[in-house]
């Protein structure tokens, strides 16, 4: 069942030179709730950090209004311009962290597990200085908690600032608030949240909710809001007055962020999430149609753990159908590049000493054509799984350019391309990619081949 290349490529972000491969599924495990090497090694700001951007941005903004057509305002605005700036050229640099950390890891399960669950809760900024938010909200709300409980990676990551501003619950308000009735109903209740939370992060699309329930979840969730010198705050005068009815269950008509906690624990042990999530799984790992008994197996696990992610985890590692095809599910874009910055070896301090353009020109810009902008999703529901969203004629045009012009800029001393045959493929180096490498004129080229093998674009 176990095997070392399978779990370096399917479960990982590929195989690489110099670092060892687990050799059993309990090797695989054991890393998970251990010190967070990689964080350590390419750290990316924290989000309190970030946050003083943001209200570093207000106060310039505030200064603005309050001075229009003077000196003063326009100093405001440059201050706003350095700003945006900083923080962009910033974000540019955490891709190159996030990338060397999949690069570079000796536990290549960990990073793909983060990949996972932060594209399970996509959140991003939509406006202002929050726009280059993700990677702290990433590391912020997700990284910490990957071994943990569910009910704490929900948490975490829905009353997270972040997907509070991405999912416009920072304005969201009951009612019959008072800030509502003050108002003469101007502002009002948002279900954006509450949807996502039962549609995406939880129960799943076809989960055993109906209209009313996003809508007492919503009425629920209001009074929940960001303020960006404190990070999360709840105001009562902005709380639906009275309990609420979620899937049947009564919560506090005290306000607070208690009530909220304890319907997101709820959510987090209903079996339609066990199901929901044993499935996300499988499709992202195995197989675009997994087998139905995987899923039962993970969901099983799920139930019998109160939500424990390294026992489900386990569950998927230990069944057979995880390992009995081939290499099969297509790598999405972001994945082939820090597969292939893996096989290659970069060297860490070439990558971080490029600056915000190079980062541009070698990553961001190529993900940008190939339709995965980083971090940066077309909705809450995060990346399409399906190998047909990523294979067509542009996006396999896009990867061979890339492949044939990025790596010798990543590593000027290209290896061996007969030698990189075995280093990127292992035992799924075919008889045609070893002849393509040897015959091609240029190194550089010999290296693109063997990266658009169709053994290296799918895991």
């Amino acid at each position: 069942m176990f095997d070392v290349d399978l779990a370096e490529i399917r479960f990982g972000f590929g195989r690489a030179p110099g670092l060892p491969a687990p050799q059993s599924v309990q090797a695989m495990l054991d890393p998970l709730p251990q010190p967070d090497v990689m964080s350590a090694a390419y750290p990316i700001e924290p989000f309190d950090v970030f946050r003083q951007r943001m209200v570093d941005l207000q106060a310039q903004l505030k200064i603005r209004r309050q001075n229009r057509g003077t000196a003063k305002a326009e100093a405001a605005r440059k201050a706003r311009n350095l700003i945006n700036k900083d923080a962009r050229e910033a974000a540019a640099g955490w891709m190159a962290q996030s990338l060397l950390r999949a690069a570079h890891t000796p536990t290549g399960f960990r990073e793909r597990l983060v990949w996972f669950w932060a594209d399970h809760f996509s959140a991003q900024g939509k406006r202002g200085v929050a726009r280059r938010a993700a990677a702290p909200y990433v590391d912020d709300a997700i990284r910490p908690h990957i071994a943990g409980r569910f009910s704490d990676l929900l948490q975490a990551a829905v009353m997270h600032p972040l997907m509070i501003l991405y999912l416009d619950q920072d304005r969201s308000m009951g009612p019959a608030s008072k800030r509502a009735i003050n108002s003469g109903g101007k502002f009002g209740l948002n279900e954006n949240l509450a949807r996502e939370v039962l549609e995406l992060h939880s129960l799943g699309v076809n989960g055993p909710y109906d209209q009313n329930d996003v809508r007492q979840l919503a009425e629920l969730f209001a009074g929940m809001t960001v303020e960006a010198s404190s990070g999360l705050k709840y105001r009562k005068d902005w709380a639906e007055p009275g309990a609420e009815t979620v899937l049947g269950a009564t919560y506090s008509a005290d306000p607070g962020l208690a009530p909220i906690r304890k319907v997101l624990d709820d959510l987090a042990h209903h079996p339609a999430t066990a199901q929901h999530i044993a499935r996300k799984l499988a499709v992202h790992f195995v197989s675009d149609q997994p087998d139905p008994a995987l899923v039962a197996h993970i969901a099983a696990r799920f139930l019998a753990t109160d939500g424990d992610l390294t026992q489900i985890y386990a569950a998927l590692l230990e069944h057979n159908s995880a390992w009995a095809h081939e290499l099969s599910n297509i790598k999405p874009p972001a994945d082939f590049m820090a597969s292939a910055m893996r096989a290659l070896a970069v060297d860490a301090q070439r990558i971080q000493s490029a600056d915000e353009k190079q980062l541009r020109r070698g990553f961001a810009g190529p993900l940008n054509q190939l339709g995965q902008r980083w971090l940066s999703p077309p909705g809450p529901d995060g990346w399409d799984e399906a190998d047909s969203h990523w294979i067509t004629p542009q996006g396999l045009a896009e990867r061979v350019n890339w492949a044939m012009a990025i790596p010798q800029y990543m590593r000027p001393d290209l290896p061996d391309p007969r030698a990189f045959v075995d280093t990127a493929l292992g035992r799924f180096a075919s008889e045609r990619t070893r002849f393509a490498a040897a015959a091609a004129e240029r190194r550089a080229e010999a290296i693109g081949l063997v990266l658009m093998s169709p053994a290296f674009q799918r895991r």
